[in-house]
C-alpha cells in the first residue's frame, strides 16, 4: 500500500523559510519521479516542482528561484525548501506521485502573513 506522509507545514512571515518533507512507503522510490503541488483557498490544485528519478527537476514560474525541491532515495523522502515566502504561497501543500494512478498526500498547510 502507497503511503505519502507530509510535514514541515506552519505559520511564516512573509520572506521567511520553510522546509517541506515528504516521506513514501509501499514504493521503489528511487524510480519514481516525484511532485509537489499546493492548492489554495478557492483555487485549483497546482504543480509546484517535479523531480525524476535521475534528479532532474521543474518548478512552476511563481516559484523559480525561491524554491527547491531535492530527493534522498535512501530515505524515501522528497523535500521543497521555500525561501522568501510570500502571501500568495498560502496553500495546502501536497506530495504526489504515480504509479498507474496518481497516489497523493494528505498535505500540510504553510500560511505566509504579510
Amino acid at each position: 500500500q502507497v503511503q505519502l506522509v507530509e510535514s514541515g507545514g506552519g505559520l511564516v512571515q512573509a520572506g521567511g523559510s520553510l522546509r517541506l518533507t515528504c516521506t513514501a512507503s509501499g514504493i521503489i522510490f528511487s524510480i519514481n519521479a516525484m511532485n509537489w503541488y499546493r492548492q489554495a483557498p478557492g483555487k485549483q490544485r497546482e504543480l509546484v516542482a517535479h523531480i525524476i528519478s535521475g534528479g532532474a527537476t521543474h518548478y512552476a514560474d511563481s516559484v523559480k528561484g525561491r524554491f527547491t525541491i531535492s530527493r534522498d532515495n535512501a530515505k524515501n523522502t522528497v523535500y521543497l525548501q521555500m525561501n522568501s515566502l510570500k502571501p500568495d504561497d498560502t496553500a495546502v501543500y501536497y506530495c504526489k506521485t504515480y504509479l498507474g494512478m496518481n497516489c497523493w498526500g494528505k498535505g500540510t498547510l504553510v500560511t505566509v502573513s504579510s
